[in-house]
């Protein structure tokens, strides 16, 4: 039982520093084991015992590193030299060779660059292309063992809350800081805890919101089955600077390993009494539960996920009152994401002031990304808030797979924008990205190239959220639906000029007008489009082509003089509309085409053009 301050330091003491312990680090989050991690531990698991290095050599199963473009991927560090070498694309048959970089011999293992991942502290970025703070622990320890998180200065902070500060200095330490909320809104963290911190109720809750939807993201998870203590921990700080005594962690059900983790983070806690009551001896009791949703997108909106918690519609509704005035069962409630508490803890016990030092003066901090798409290095990312977009996407992303040329990339998922390759020098922070028609959102960052229809992307993403819309006001549920049916059209070749006026028109009608923050935002994929790739909606309505050739209803695919007569795309077609003699030019029957690219993908010779 850690019930004092004084036995937090001396139990981490008695830990001793993780730095100081030469080890192997396996990434075993959801990616990892996805991608084969499994077999490759225990293939060096066997390796160590064969060798007689299980007490030398300490195998750490760690959470996601970051790398999802290497995985399987492991870290290994020599506490004798300090060197730290991170290998990707591993195969349990490369479990000695894992061994001998110890002795610095490691032959057929693939390094992964230093341009990527720098595995600094949180407390010493500067330099570095990506600066670890809300990640500072996730890929670096075990998230299974609490000890390991409280070796890395864990819970340090909660101590120095509830025995050294008040919870008015609380509040004004995380408002100094000038976090805002990672979760899309961007709303300051420390105003909406004060707006709680000051209501009158002898009941209130921290609520955090592990509802993360958007499609091509998966920060959150990896904090959560990383580190799932860092959340815990700011919850209790938040819980203590607003007077709350419960918090609730909403997760969808779809994050098994995110909520087993999480759930045995909660039981060590409990356990070691940093959770539950009278903490520190402080007198402050706080507790946290998990409460499962079903995969709703909408629920990433705070009032329909009180709902949610209520066993009530995950609808929103009207605001003000805000939660933070009126939320969790009509109590003053804080809602923020897990990123945003990822972030808590730090500032508590390193100070508002370095905090700030990174990012921007209305942005301080860092921001984390799931780069996707078509880049080169896909992984999960965190760099200071001002990053231009080019060094994330063409630095750490290593640039566009095939050296294709890039088009855009999609920040904010479904609510964002497309932003194309003349803005690629943009400072990433809220208000810039605000101002080019797109927004920051949870930190998805989808990356486009040559190949990619715009008309299509924005009809992709207003499909996903016409699918997740609750329903429950006239501009979301009617709105959206007309935007994806004259989307449609435009893709099927049936679009006029006249569409095109009615699509931007009835867009800023729904951005206008809807309830929610999910409705408002949702024509954004079709605004930016619109805006930043004219040409592409023009060539589908007035020349009745897709440039990119993605948009079936507008393709064309003929046989060239090339062709020898194989049939082999006329035996492959599947619906037999071409014809011709063996060794002799075939001839595709256009009425009968379904422009199913078939033919295309098989021939052998290069002989079927795609217009």
């Amino acid at each position: 039982m850690i019930d004092t301050p004084e036995k937090l330091t001396q139990y981490a003491a008695l830990l001793g520093d993780p730095s100081a312990k030469s080890a192997i680090l396996v990434s075993m989050g959801t990616c990892g084991i996805a991608a084969g991690t499994t077999p490759v531990l225990e293939s060096l698991r066997a390796a160590l015992d064969t060798r007689g290095l299980n007490n030398t050599i300490h195998l750490v199963e760690v959470g996601c590193m970051g790398l999802c473009h290497s995985e399987p991927t492991i870290e290994v560090f020599n506490a004798d030299t300090g060197k730290r070498q991170i290998f990707g694309n591993v195969t349990p048959e490369q479990a000695t060779a894992v061994l001998d970089a110890f002795a610095g011999e490691a032959k057929g293992l693939d390094t992964i660059t230093r341009g990527w991942y720098f595995p600094e502290e949180e407390d010493n970025t500067d330099g570095a292309p990506q600066a670890r703070i809300a990640l500072r622990n996730t890929g670096r320890i075990n998230p299974e063992k609490i000890g390991e998180y409280i070796a890395r200065k864990g819970y340090q902070a909660l101590a120095k809350a509830v025995t050294q500060m008040t919870p008015e200095s609380v509040v004004q330490e995380i408002m100094a800081s000038g976090l805002r909320g990672r979760g899309g809104g961007g709303f300051p963290t420390g105003v909406k805890w004060s707006f709680a911190a000051r209501e009158k109720s002898a009941e209130k809750y921290v609520i955090c919101n592990a509802d993360e939807g958007d499609p091509g993201a998966f920060m959150d998870r990896a904090v959560l089955e990383g580190d799932p203590h860092s959340v815990l921990e700011a919850m209790a700080i938040a819980g203590y600077a607003i007077g709350a005594g419960n918090g609730v962690i909403y997760i969808r059900a779809e994050y098994p390993l995110a909520i087993k983790r999480l759930q045995l983070a909660i039981d060590q806690a409990q356990h070691e009494g940093l959770l539950g009551k009278n903490i520190f001896g402080s007198g402050f009791s706080f507790d946290i539960e998990l409460k499962f949703g079903a995969g709703a997108f909408v629920c990433g909106e705070e009032t329909a996920l009180i709902h949610s918690i209520e066993g009530m519609r995950g609808e929103p509704t009207f605001k003000p009152p805000f939660p933070a005035v009126e939320g969790l069962w009509k109590k003053p409630t804080i809602v923020n994401n897990v990123e945003t508490f990822a972030n808590v803890a730090a500032i508590v016990r390193m100070g508002a002031e370095w905090f700030t030092r990174l990012g921007t003066e209305k942005s301080p901090g860092t921001k984390v990304f799931a780069l996707a798409g078509k880049v080169k290095k896909v992984g999960l990312v965190e760099v200071p808030m001002g990053t231009p977009l080019r060094d994330i996407i063409f630095g750490i992303g290593k640039g566009i797979r095939e050296d294709k040329e890039f088009k855009a990339v999609q920040t904010g998922g479904p609510s964002g924008g497309c932003i194309k390759a003349d803005k690629l020098d943009t400072p990433i922070d809220y208000d810039s990205l605000i101002a080019l028609g797109s927004m920051m959102g949870s930190g998805g960052m989808i990356v486009m190239d040559e190949d990619d229809c715009m008309v299509n992307v924005a009809r992709f993403f207003l499909e996903f959220t016409l699918d997740e819309s609750c329903g429950k006001c006239t501009p979301c549920r009617i709105g959206n639906k007309r935007l994806f049916e004259m989307l449609t059209e435009i893709t099927q070749g049936k679009g006029t000029p006249e569409t095109l006026d009615k699509l931007a028109s009835l867009a800023q009608t729904i951005k206008d007008t809807a309830l929610c923050g999910l409705g408002q935002t949702s024509p954004n994929p079709v605004l930016s489009t619109m805006a930043q790739f004219a040409d592409e909606y023009r060539a589908h309505i007035v020349d009745k082509r897709c440039p990119a050739g993605v948009c079936s209803r507008l393709i064309t695919y003929t046989i060239t003089d090339a062709c020898v007569g194989c049939t082999l795309c006329a035996r492959n077609c599947p619906v037999g509309c071409i014809a011709g003699e063996r060794k002799q030019k075939h001839v595709i029957d256009q009425s009968k085409c379904i422009r199913c690219g078939v033919c295309y993908d098989t021939c052998k010779f290069h002989a079927i053009e795609k217009n």
